[in-house]
């Protein structure tokens, strides 16, 4: 039990009680990862996926002094038109200060694990996860991501980590830290706009009822944390590491030119990426999002079904 303000919308209040499937949905990409209209746009095909896979999304925000666990229509269009200075991005670390405030808050992959184990819901779908970041051993800026899935018991479907980090040492990172990473149908793990990366996956599991149970049998174990699940994005939508690594690295050199840093940097890093693309990153982007969250759905369906 909690006494965390926690606001349910009517969806999301309906699917617990009946114990219909639920999947949590962070709101950073909302507020910080494209303009809107397009952010609403987005936003609500990745709720339809959810849907249409017999599942109910809770999109999770933080809005006039409460934690808002599913979004409805109205309060969703107006979390989208919120200016990204008016939105304080939410970790760990500033989720109780928001709260305090009375602040709007976007949930980043750390706060939303925190608010859906608060709501009971236990699978999570986003893009990609943060990591450590290119030069961590100067500057240390490693994503409280990688600490919250090793302590918090939520499911996390993505498409890897953010290919704009230094992915060996954020593996390396999450093995330290016990938490499990599971390619989702193939041997190597995904790395976000791609789906190779060139490192071999830890874990590699083909079904959603085989991760719902993997998840099922840490709790009876009595281990601490949740689990990543890796999930490629499709092949149509994909853009191969041949072509998205010189353009990353263009953006990393550009950021570091101008001195970029602590949370400015993921959102300049994925504009500069998205201006070099012509665009064609965030519509990758999109669609594996889209496929994160139809695979948890899945995973939820299974989840519940156990039970």
């Amino acid at each position: 039990m909690t006494d965390a303000p926690l606001h349910y919308s009517p969806e999301v209040t309906d699917a617990l009680a009946s114990g219909t499937p639920v999947v949590a949905l962070e709101s950073t990409i909302i507020t910080h990862g494209m303009p809107y209209p397009q952010n609403l746009e987005m936003a609500r095909k990745v709720e339809s996926v959810i849907r249409d896979n017999n599942a109910v999304p809770a999109t999770i925000a933080v809005m006039g002094g409460e934690i808002h666990i599913g979004l409805t229509d109205d309060t969703l269009e107006t979390l989208a038109q919120t200016p990204p200075d008016q939105a304080m991005k939410l970790s760990r670390a500033d989720l109780a200060v928001c709260l305090t405030n009375g602040r709007t808050g976007a949930t980043t992959v750390a706060a939303t694990m925190i608010c859906a184990h608060l709501a009971g819901i236990k699978v999570f779908a986003t893009g990609g996860i943060g990591g450590v970041h290119r030069g961590a051993e100067h500057s240390f800026d490693i994503s409280a991501d990688l600490q919250e899935l090793a302590q918090t018991p939520v499911t996390v479907v993505a498409a890897g980590a953010k290919a704009i980090l230094d992915l060996p040492k954020t593996w390396e990172v999450l093995e330290t830290l016990g938490v499990p990473v599971i390619a989702y149908g193939q041997d190597e793990l995904p790395a976000f706009w791609s789906r190779n990366s060139g490192i071999a996956a830890p874990l590699r599991m083909d079904s959603a009822s085989q991760i719902a149970a993997a998840a099922a049998m840490r709790a009876r174990l009595g281990l601490k944390g949740g689990q990543l699940v890796a999930n490629p994005i499709p092949v149509a939508a994909e853009i191969t590491r041949d072509k998205i690594m010189p353009v990353i690295e263009q953006a990393l050199a550009e950021a570091e030119q101008q001195k970029i840093a602590a949370k400015s940097v993921t959102p300049f890093l994925l504009q500069r990426i998205f201006e070099l693309t012509d665009g064609r990153s965030l519509d990758s982007n999109i669609a594996l999002v889209l496929n994160n969250a139809k695979l948890a759905a899945e995973i939820a369906a299974e989840m519940t079904q156990a039970r």
